[in-house]
């Protein structure tokens, strides 16, 4: 099954999360299918928080996609704020 979650990087105490479509036995930051997005939590002023393309949000739940709950919220939010 695809699910679509988060993927830990950056530094030590410095999180960055990459958004991926990936099979759900992969692991956490293992192999995925394709980046969609990403999220800084520690992200400055000027910088994006969250980028999300929404189109292949869409078409990876076209196939049958799940979506982890964090994310979910993540794309709540992005598009509350787009629309803004």
């Amino acid at each position: 099954m695809v699910i679509i979650r988060l993927a830990r990087g950056g530094a030590h105490k410095r999180p960055f999360f990459h958004m991926v479509a990936t099979d759900s036995r992969s692991r956490r930051d293992g192999k995925f299918i394709e980046r969609v997005g990403f999220f800084n939590p520690l992200a400055a002023a000027n910088e994006p928080k969250t980028q999300i393309a929404m189109d292949r949000v869409d078409y990876w739940r076209s196939k049958g996609a799940q979506i982890s709950p964090r994310v979910a919220r993540l794309i709540k939010e992005f598009a509350a704020q787009k629309a803004a």
